[in-house]
């Protein structure tokens, strides 16, 4: 039985041919992002905006409905609700919005957790309440802050391990391309003002991943095709790589795809933001591997002996003793 093959082994897309016209796109897509950013702002879910926490055990049962918490805590008319696990199986954190100046008025966040929690102790008789509390602003800062640290140590952490590696070029192009990804990703949220939490950024960390990932694959071809071919031109060598590594590539795509359109399409409306930030990101990490971690090489300064040793001084006393030097 003959295999299917999505990409024919004799492919030679000749990728590197548009690398100027899609980099002004990108750059152009990157100011766009930021500038979304910056004037529109992002719709910061609870996580990162501040509002009133509620602290639940549901006693009689061994394990507390999630989901149907968050429909029904929902339906009151304070915004999407992150509603989690918190300690045993049947304990739960439930935080809600809190209404434009409600957290400078005295008893308003106090009040809107009591709402809460009798809403839920009508529907499920022999919850206890273990705590309503009102997570402020300068804590919901402190959230954004340390995720945004997360992102860049994660993105310096990648970078430094590619330089290591293989060159430095390398890992500037890396680092370049994680930049753009990320960049789309923020551009995407402030231009569809999905709530932005901190899956989201559980999922730009996820994309990273995936991202360098398909990056080094491409490098470690890239590496070895320097090796092998020293008088092909580095486009066209660069060309070559991508093509050998493309049928690879395309399969862990639509793999992940197979996963995430379904949950996309049909899953709860609270993983819906996280799953659009992970599928959009497979697209735009693949494309950066290929039109922008690849080309950067050639104007990095990259060249066919960029991966040969240095003559030492042994290998010139060889070429000596053999007539060569």
């Amino acid at each position: 039985m003959k295999l299917l093959k999505l990409v024919p082994d004799d492919t030679n897309i000749k990728f590197l041919k548009w690398r100027v016209p899609f980099y002004i796109v990108s750059l152009l897509l990157m100011a766009a992002s930021w500038g979304l950013v910056f004037t529109q702002g992002l719709n910061y879910g609870v996580d990162f905006a501040g509002g009133q926490e509620v602290r639940l055990t549901f006693e009689q049962r061994e394990k507390a409905p999630i989901p149907e918490l968050r429909d029904l805590v929902g339906g009151l008319g304070y915004g999407e609700p992150v509603v989690q696990e918190f300690g045993e199986p049947n304990q739960v954190s439930i935080r809600v919005p809190l209404p434009e100046g409600a957290e400078d008025t005295p008893g308003a966040a106090t009040a809107i957790g009591n709402n809460v929690i009798t809403a839920i102790g009508n529907e499920y008789p022999g919850v206890r309440r273990d705590g309503n509390d009102t997570v402020s602003g300068k804590v919901a800062g402190e959230f954004r802050e340390r995720a945004l640290y997360a992102l860049l140590a994660a993105m310096m952490a990648i970078a430094i391990y590619i330089w290591v590696r293989f060159e430095w070029q390398f890992g500037v192009g890396a680092l370049f391309a994680l930049v753009h990804d990320v960049s789309l990703t923020m551009g995407f949220f402030a231009l569809t003002q999905l709530e932005f939490s901190l899956q989201i950024i559980a999922a730009i960390l996820a994309i990273i991943g995936y991202s360098l990932n398909d990056t080094i694959v491409v490098y470690d071809r890239i590496r070895e095709n320097l090796k092998k071919f020293r008088k092909m031109p580095l486009p066209e060598l660069l060309d070559l790589s991508v093509n050998e590594t493309l049928a690879r590539t395309i399969m862990t795509s639509l793999t992940l795809l197979v996963a995430l359109v379904p949950l996309l399409l049909f899953g709860p409306a609270s993983l819906f933001g996280m799953v659009a930030a992970i599928t959009l990101g497979i697209f735009i990490g693949t494309y950066s591997s290929i039109y922008m971690a690849a080309p950067i090489l050639i104007w990095l300064g990259v060249t066919s002996t960029s991966f040969v040793p240095p003559e030492g001084k042994a290998d010139k006393q060889e070429k000596v003793a053999l007539g060569e030097g």
